[in-house]
Parts: C-alpha cells; structure tokens; sequence
C-alpha cells in the first residue's frame, strides 16, 4: 500500500434542499442543523423533489 497513512477521508458536508410548509421559500439545511425556516421560522420542511429519474419494480 503505497502512501496509504491510515488517516480517514472526510467527506464534504453537503446542504439538502428544502421547502417551507409555510411561506414556501427554499432552505438549504446541512446535516444537524435544527429544521427551521429561514424566514418565517416555521418547523414543517418539505424535501425537494429529485430530478433523477426513479423506478419500482411493482408486483
């Protein structure tokens, strides 16, 4: 193992997109942040939709 110094690779602390129940403005929050808006204070956040494409296998 060439160079390998045991040491972990952090990985960077990404913000998830949210939206207000409330007043409808988008939110970025990062992992352990409290859920609030940022302008009207409201607590109920709605995760954005993916634009990936997503597929189930139904039965």
């Amino acid at each position: 193992m060439d160079g390998y110094q045991g040491v972990p690779i952090r990985q960077p602390v990404v913000a998830m997109s949210y939206i207000c129940a409330d007043c409808g403005a988008e939110n970025q929050l990062k992992p352990r942040e409290p859920i609030r808006c940022q302008d009207c204070g409201h607590r109920i956040m709605y995760k954005k939709r993916t634009k990936r494409m997503v597929q189930f296998e139904a039965r």
